[in-house]
């Protein structure tokens, strides 16, 4: 168990590594004319892990025509925050499973 929670948080981290990169890009080139931003969707993964599917930028000239790049600083913002606190959340549940571990190699040794 303590395995599968170990690669469940390790998923996590990278997946919101992932995400949070996206993000930092999207907002680095809000103002460029004609950029399009990249869209991060955190999914579960077949094995109990996270994932994150980024796609590539899409038209946001009819969404956002008031914005110089088509990006939404504000909702990049708050993305931003959530991707950081699931990155820090899955850092914790990799060193609680590295402690569990730990805990049961020395109760065997």
């Amino acid at each position: 168990m303590s395995i599968s929670a170990f690669n469940a948080g390790f998923t996590g981290m990278q997946a919101f590594q992932r995400a949070l990169g996206t993000s930092g890009h999207n907002v680095a080139n809000s103002l460029t004319d004609g950029f399009k931003p990249q869209q991060a969707a955190l999914q579960e993964g077949a094995s109990g892990g996270v994932a994150a599917i980024v796609s590539g930028g899409r038209d946001t000239a009819a969404a956002f025509p008031a914005e110089a790049g088509g990006t939404d600083l504000e909702n990049e913002m708050v993305q931003s925050l959530q991707y950081k606190h699931g990155f820090d959340l899955s850092a914790k549940v990799v060193k609680t499973s590295d402690e569990v571990m730990g805990t049961l190699l020395n109760i065997k040794a």
